[in-house]
């Protein structure tokens, strides 16, 4: 059964000199999650956010922090993200392949629900043996780093092939989705939507947040 449908805000979007109110109008738009975007500048070549910035969001916030680490080495930063407030913590299968059970571990040990991101060039097979350990496959169908990028239509078959694998977890998509580039995402079976540009910009963000459900689904 597919996990029910939630709409993730993307906080690189957002206004940071009014990240409170931008925190409220996204709850207000009816946002499920918010996603958290983390660079270091070397895993990708922007830089982000640090630890006291989500520990800022999480005392702000009333939803859920969706917390994407795109940075080397992510098992040490792992406890640091946790404590500062992450519900969801996802890492790049990418910056972990050489020790990724260990890694897998330590972000296990978290308490948090667990996530692992791949890049557009990078399968999905190497997670298969181990779908059972984690909560959210992160279909990124742009490559890290950046926001404002256009949709990859190729990673669709992922997330067909994480589904026929009977994975049960949460699969959310990253990278140029909007009300079309969602549609061939949820057929495939994802359930959630990670959107910057497309809602932060929109005349009105409530319609265009509705406009990534197909329906009233459940959320939680």
């Amino acid at each position: 059964m597919t996990p029910p449908l939630r709409v993730a805000p993307s906080l690189l979007a957002a206004d940071f000199a009014r990240l409170g109110q931008e925190l409220a109008r996204a709850e207000a738009a009816g946002a499920d999650w918010h996603h958290v975007d983390v660079m270091d500048g070397h895993f990708v070549p922007n830089l982000t956010i640090g630890p006291p910035v989500v520990e800022s969001i999480k005392a702000a916030a009333t939803r859920p922090l969706d917390v994407h680490l795109m940075i080397e080495e992510p098992g040490r930063w792992a406890a640091r993200f946790a404590e500062a407030g992450a519900d969801v913590l996802s890492f790049h299968y990418e910056a972990a392949r050489d020790d990724f059970v260990a890694t897998l571990d330590t972000f296990r040990k978290t308490g948090c629900r667990v996530g692992v991101a791949v890049n557009p060039d990078c399968g999905v097979e190497p997670l298969q043996p181990h779908l059972e350990r984690i909560d959210l496959v992160l279909v990124m169908s742009v490559f890290a780093g950046f926001g404002g990028q256009k949709f990859m239509p190729e990673v669709v078959g992922k997330i067909r092939q994480l589904r026929a694998w009977g994975y049960d977890g949460d699969v959310e998509v990253d990278g140029g989705i909007n009300d079309a580039t969602a549609v061939p995402c949820r057929e495939a079976g994802a359930n959630v939507f990670v959107a910057g540009t497309y809602l932060f910009r929109a005349t009105d963000m409530a319609a265009a947040v509705a406009a990534l459900r197909p329906t009233a689904a459940a959320r939680s």
